[in-house]
């Protein structure tokens, strides 16, 4: 995706130029104050899809989201990762607030940060470069997930709370992780495999299995 046809999809004038107006733009058609929550018919469904109980999926959501889906104004929570879209673009645009080989940079916005990237031209990786939504799920994930692209992968999340858990479902089967979803319990070690999985090798230290554990009691 370049910069016009950004502009085209978000409603701004379609000329090229990514300043004030075409971010303006992006940001209400990020805006969805009415998204609905998701219910417990599509909780059960998405449990049944995954081959574990709505308490495992709620487990998961309890612990590894960041709370609620949406922003104070109705936007898809995000976090922009600068290393990332320095990786995606082999660090042309590295050092600035929005591309470094070092992650951090988090007290900055990254819907600032996502329209610093937006201006160089490189679209796709900017919303590569984001992860998206109540799960926190990458961008980088669009073309396993099924999405046409990045953009399409991010602007799911605009819709209601039900499309974040199927960013998670597609997470979780992409990466064959039903087996350990379905594994939770109250018992931490039972924790252990989807915790790692999920957060990586630091996840017995930031006491993920844990937290599983006790959101299955």
């Amino acid at each position: 995706m370049n910069i016009v046809e950004l502009q085209s999809a978000v409603g701004a004038k379609p000329d090229g130029i990514w300043g004030p107006k075409s971010r303006a733009a992006l940001l209400t058609a990020f805006t969805n104050t009415q998204a609905p929550a998701i219910t417990d018919a599509e909780e059960a469904e998405l449990a049944e899809r995954l081959h574990v109980s709505v308490k495992q999926l709620r487990a998961v959501a309890q612990v590894e989201s960041s709370g609620g889906g949406f922003d104070r104004q109705g936007r898809p929570k995000i976090l922009y990762e600068r290393h990332k879209f320095h990786k995606y673009t082999g660090g042309r645009w590295s050092v600035t607030a929005f591309s470094n080989p070092r992650y951090g940079g988090y007290s900055e916005s990254s819907w600032d940060k996502l329209a610093g990237a937006i201006v160089t031209g490189d679209v796709d990786a900017a919303f590569m470069a984001c992860s998206w939504g109540k799960f926190q799920v990458l961008g980088q994930w669009w073309d396993e997930f099924g999405f046409a692209s990045p953009f399409a992968f991010a602007f799911s999340t605009v819709a209601s709370e039900l499309k974040h858990y199927e960013l998670l479902a597609h997470y979780v089967e992409y990466n064959e992780l039903n087996d350990e979803m379905a594994a939770l319990s109250t018992d931490p070690d039972d924790c252990r495999a989807f915790a790692r999985a999920y957060n990586g090798g630091a996840y017995a230290r930031l006491g993920y299995h844990t937290k599983l554990a006790a959101a299955m009691g």
